[in-house]
């Protein structure tokens, strides 16, 4: 896996994005959950490709100022690229631009992870 590896990812906000689906008196723009949840798609994305079987990726950290609303209907385009890759850890820059302005922007960390070590330590957390 490189530095400087690129992803992105296009959405068009629909009213299930919204902040208005989360509670009463909220706008209809795109909600920052969203906006974080495609931002980490991103990430994910551009890496799985480098990801060897039985790895995954997961999150761990996300560090994001989301600047500006995005109405209904509105494109956003998120970027990211890998910064730093240094054993398991991943770090990514993140940035969403709607069709008129840059919307969010930060940082974003991940771990590769292997899938069966990770069942299994979910498994004794059930017992």
């Amino acid at each position: 896996m490189e530095i400087g590896t690129k992803g992105a990812r296009e959405i068009t906000v629909t009213e299930d994005m919204c902040a208005s689906k989360a509670g009463k008196g909220l706008p209809p723009v795109l909600s920052t959950p969203n906006l974080i949840s495609n931002m980490e798609g991103t990430c994910l994305d551009s890496v799985m490709p480098f990801i060897e079987e039985g790895q995954a990726t997961v999150g761990a950290k996300v560090d994001v100022t989301h600047m500006a609303a995005t109405p209904v209907g509105m494109k956003v385009f998120f970027e990211s690229e890998l910064l730093e890759a240094s054993g398991a850890k991943l770090v990514f820059s993140v940035t969403a631009r709607d069709e008129v302005e840059t919307v969010g922007k930060g940082t974003h960390v991940r771990f590769i992870i292997d899938q069966q070590c990770f069942i299994d330590n979910l498994a004794k957390k059930q017992k």
